[in-house]
């Protein structure tokens, strides 16, 4: 199965955040966002985007020492998974990390290169990277049908005219 690849750069958190919110706006429930990317790169910007599209009106914050924080918004339930301080998949068991792959809401995991094993196959994997101090590359990688079809239609809703440099590969 081809996995689908885009990305683009924004100027902004704040441009991180709209990316968010455009992918916000285009979930359903059950979907699992795979987010890398190091300290300071714009995750929990991004995820406070997508709290924002599912219709999130709480502040969104990063659950580092709680590990999963639950929203509900208007669309649906965001789990928010933040595997920063978790060593190993056995430690991730334990507290439960496959009930929130495996939910009816969308969970959005931080750090999801420490879950490789426990990862369905199908999901959107996303990849923040500083270019400067404001100015953030996010890569998209879709796996599985129903992920490439909303990288599709997620590059449909973006005007990249507006600011954000497409970086198509």
């Amino acid at each position: 199965m081809k996995d689908a690849n885009w990305g683009l750069i924004t100027h902004s958190l704040l441009e991180t955040k709209r990316v968010g919110a455009s992918l916000g706006r285009l979930l359903r429930g059950d979907e699992v966002i795979c987010l890398e990317g190091e300290l300071g790169a714009g995750k929990t910007s991004l995820i406070q985007g997508i709290g924002q599209g599912l219709g999130i009106a709480d502040p969104i914050t990063s659950p580092t020492f709680t590990l999963v924080n639950e929203y509900e918004g208007s669309k649906g339930r965001l789990y928010h998974v933040d595997l920063y301080r978790l060593q190993g998949t056995d430690e991730m068991m334990t507290v439960g990390i496959d009930d929130y792959l495996y939910s009816d809401g969308v969970c959005v995991i931080e750090w999801a290169e420490k879950a490789r094993g426990l990862l369905p196959s199908e999901r959107l994997h996303v990849t923040l990277r500083h270019v400067s101090q404001q100015e953030r590359n996010i890569e998209f990688r879709a796996t599985g049908g129903a992920y490439r079809g909303l990288l599709n239609r997620l590059k449909e809703v973006l005007d990249i005219t507006a600011g954000l440099h497409d970086t198509s590969y």
